[in-house]
């Protein structure tokens, strides 16, 4: 979000891109707000617009020449609301102001906006920046995934090392006892310790694992990791389930960790297809494997000129109300026995790609969005 102190004039030393559009005079120093991903225009106080940047103009889908010299108000269900900011602007009655809007849209429905109207340092001039509210949902539930995955992994760690070396004296104790015991019906007592012990210690070596394990990184080639889960997918389920392709080939190699990326989608492939349990009895349990590239996308709080979109979607029963804001925390699980570690590994191991895994959820088709910067 822009502040007062991001004038214009210092953002004009940033390289703009060509543009065959005629500007009016000064328009230049405003290019810059071509790279941003939010909408932003820049206006005189009575609302004439000085300078949309590409972003909105994609939004009203009209061009950038019909835009500029016309009111800015006029592309709003409510003219009044901007036109009553733009003067408290002008009158010095604040830096910026806040507040929702609906942005009409030629051929489309109108699009429900944040709207923040903000001063500059020349009086001819006020940025007004709209971000759609279902961006600005989105870049929340980002931002709570990645606070979210940060507490994880230092709840996780300190939980790990605070279990573990308690676990071994409890086991050491317990096989001791069991050579004192003279009478052999006991040593069940002492095996049932021994035998939690050991599966204490291997949740927890699960639990630490990811940040044990180094991170290889080499070339990867995302839709080999696809073919290598899919082919994991279909030896386990063989019958009642179809695992389906749709690739775009043209994604190029990126750097990683090609072992983490197969386990993350593993992960999220394996708990689909216990998801759809009842429908591989009935033989028509799909699974699609989506492969495309994204342009311009914000997350983890960056934007990147190129990700990686890859889907994995179910036609399953979707995630349950009760646990779907929960699903990426450590020992959350939908399922009856499951240890409710696959989609927090999955989301551990592709933050370390700096990317972000996003879920979609409803009953029929449950999506999981692993996002990835590609070069």
């Amino acid at each position: 979000m822009k502040t007062p102190s991001d004038s214009p004039t210092r953002l004009a030393k940033v390289p703009a891109r060509s543009s065959s559009v005629k500007r009016p005079p000064g328009a230049a120093r405003f290019q810059a707000f071509d790279l941003l991903a939010t909408l932003v225009a820049v206006v005189s106080p009575d609302g004439v617009v000085l300078f949309a940047n590409a972003a909105l103009e994609d939004a009203l889908s009209i061009s950038r020449r019909s835009i500029t010299g016309a009111p800015l108000q006029s592309s709003f269900t409510e003219p009044t609301l901007l036109e009553n900011a733009l003067v408290g602007a002008h009158n010095n009655e604040y830096a910026a102001l806040r507040y929702d809007a609906w942005l009409k849209r030629v051929g489309h429905d109108p699009l429900p906006v944040h709207v923040v109207v903000a001063q500059t340092d020349r009086p001819a001039e006020v940025v007004v920046e709209l971000l759609p509210l279902e961006q600005q949902t989105r870049q929340e539930r980002e931002e709570r995934l990645l606070d979210q995955a940060q507490a994880n992994k230092e709840l996780i760690r300190n939980l790990a090392h605070e279990i573990k070396n308690p676990l071994g004296g409890i086991r050491g104790a317990a096989q001791l006892l069991q050579l004192e015991l003279e009478t052999r019906e006991l040593h069940e007592y002492t095996q049932v310790i021994i035998h939690e012990a050991d599966r204490l210690q291997l949740l927890v070596d699960r639990l630490l694992a990811p940040h044990r394990r180094p991170h290889v990184v080499g070339d990867v080639n995302i839709h080999e990791v696809c073919e290598r889960v899919r082919t994991l997918i279909l030896a386990e389920f063989p019958k009642g389930l179809r695992v389906v392709r749709e690739y775009d080939t043209s994604i190029p190699e990126f750097r990683g960790d090609r072992e983490q990326l197969i386990q993350a989608v593993l992960n999220i492939a394996h708990n689909a297809a216990q998801a759809l349990g009842e429908r591989i009895a009935r033989g028509d349990a799909c699974i699609i494997l989506r492969t495309r590239v994204g342009r311009q996308l914000t997350f983890g709080k960056q934007r990147y000129r190129l990700a990686l979109e890859l889907h994995v979607i179910d036609n399953g029963p979707g995630i349950p109300d009760s646990i779907k804001d929960r699903i990426f925390f450590p020992l959350v699980s939908g399922r009856d026995g499951g240890s409710g570690l696959g989609l927090t590994l999955a989301q551990t191991f592709v933050q370390q790609h700096h990317g972000l895994i996003e879920c979609e959820s409803q009953p029929g088709q449950t999506d999981f969005k692993l996002l990835i910067p590609l070069p």
